[in-house]
């Protein structure tokens, strides 16, 4: 790149899919020679036929030369490509919050047990190994919330809250040329939080944006109101008590668990359900709802008072499951149960084996508070499949199916309308990734319908110069 003010942004992944982010920008350094390279996150992509092709690739750009990492939270479509970047030769600072660093050690720790033992089965080399998770964490550098970093000579990163998980942030980027002149502050999102949400604070404004990327989960859809889910909850888990049957739910490990536990710790502190056994057989979770016990300063006002009350993620009849051995143990239970266990798109883990044993009976209820990716065994069983495949057996669907749409992590396509409008005077260009190419193409439109701002729903690969 020749000696300019220019900045060039690549979409190396996290377009056309809700999973895979990895963005690419570069340019020029200020009063000096040479150029800076960052990347904003790295993460797997998930749920698609093509994504173990696309988690094993190599990177479009040579990690060996990108001098910074950002990581805007901890969930592995945003993360779980790190370790591969440094065993293919990254040398640089890693960033994010203390949260994120935090919880992304259990994260990675799981997903290196799931790369290795799929390496076993395939015969395929791991995509990374456990001296390069080791490394991961020496290069890891962490930013509070709202402290101005200097990340190079001209590029300095401000941190805001998203909302979306325990630690996620926001990062403002802000590059200033030669002489102070020409500054341009690109803001990278992350994911969005549905704020507000029972455990954390709300996402912050962005007001001075000059190009903005963002996600669009849910770029073409509205999501119930908290009210409505957690009545939905209600009746559920009253209704699986009434017939004394199995309730499966399938869990994210990071966030959605640990608003699950919240809530129902709620519904039996108001007496408003019966006690009955609910298993969480989660290993992952688990760990990661230690560190939110920890972290209690970053909750909302409301939580933290909760916290200081009592155990807030823990209530009358829950069993927590470390062990294989103790999980199958729970088909021996007498019903009414329920039972959490991951993953949330039942494309892996303990849920699979529940799964497999409870679909059959239509005594049974299944339940589904997240999104549910393509591809996703979830994603079949949401749309009323009658039989899927689960460890290669012929599973027949009998059992019940509800979905809570309000659980959602992510912002509703109103939302994230309303959250550009509060930056639509100055943003120059706004660019919709991290979501499914409809969803995505629709949000778009709708920016530059409703808000007559300039919107664009880049494809993988694509660069563009920030001028």
């Amino acid at each position: 790149m020749q000696k300019n003010s220019k900045l060039k942004l690549t979409f190396c992944g996290g377009t056309g899919s809700v999973t895979g982010a990895n963005f690419l920008l570069e340019g020029p350094l200020k009063n000096i020679e040479g150029e800076f390279k960052l990347l904003v996150d790295c993460g797997l992509e998930q749920g698609t036929h093509q994504a173990d092709e696309f988690n094993h690739k190599k990177f479009i750009y040579d990690p060996k030369k990108i001098d910074a990492l950002l990581v805007t939270h901890a969930h592995m479509d945003h993360i779980g490509r790190v370790p591969k970047l440094i065993h293919d030769g990254f040398e640089g600072v890693i960033y994010s919050t203390p949260e994120t660093k935090e919880l992304a050690k259990f994260m990675l720790d799981d997903a290196l047990k799931l790369t290795t033992q799929d390496a076993e089965r395939t015969g395929r080399a791991p995509m990374y190994t456990a001296e390069d998770v080791h490394k991961t964490f020496t290069l890891w550098k962490t930013i509070p919330y709202h402290k101005v970093e200097e990340l190079a000579p001209g590029y300095e990163v401000y941190l805001k809250d998203s909302g979306h998980v325990l630690g996620s942030s926001m990062f403002e980027v802000t590059y200033t040329a030669e002489g102070d002149h020409g500054k341009r502050k690109i803001v990278f999102t992350g994911d969005l939080g549905n704020s507000p949400t029972p455990l954390l604070r709300d996402t912050e404004d962005i007001t001075d944006a000059d190009y903005l990327i963002m996600e669009s989960v849910y770029g073409d859809k509205n999501h119930e109101h908290r009210e409505d889910r957690l009545n939905k909850l209600e009746r559920v888990l009253k209704d699986n008590h009434k017939k004394g049957g199995t309730l499966l739910i399938p869990i994210f490990s990071l966030e959605k668990s640990q608003e699950l536990l919240f809530e129902i710790h709620k519904l039996y502190d108001d007496r408003k359900i019966p006690k009955m056994d609910m298993y969480l057989d989660s290993p992952l979770a688990i760990k990661l709802t230690s560190v939110y016990k920890k972290m209690t300063a970053d909750f909302n006002q409301d939580a933290q008072r909760e916290a200081h009350r009592h155990n807030m993620f823990s209530f009358p009849g829950l069993h927590v499951v470390e062990t294989s051995e103790e999980s199958k143990l729970i088909f021996h239970k007498p019903g009414p149960k329920v039972i959490m266990a991951g993953s949330g798109m039942s494309s892996g883990g303990r849920i699979q084996h529940h799964e497999a044993h409870y679909l059959p009976d239509e005594n049974s209820t299944i339940v589904f508070i997240g999104y549910q990716a393509v591809g996703t065994l979830g994603r079949a069983i949401e749309e009323g499949a009658k039989v899927v495949n689960i460890f290669g057996q012929q599973v027949e669907v009998n059992a019940h199916i509800e979905k809570i749409d309000g659980y959602s992590s992510h912002k509703d396509s109103d939302h994230l309308v309303e959250f550009v409008e509060k930056t639509a005077k100055t943003v120059r260009k706004v660019f919709v990734a991290m979501g499914e190419a409809g969803p995505s193409m629709f949000l778009a439109q709708r920016l530059r319908d409703y808000l007559g701002v300039k919107a664009d729903h880049p494809e993988e690969g694509d660069s563009v110069i920030l001028e």
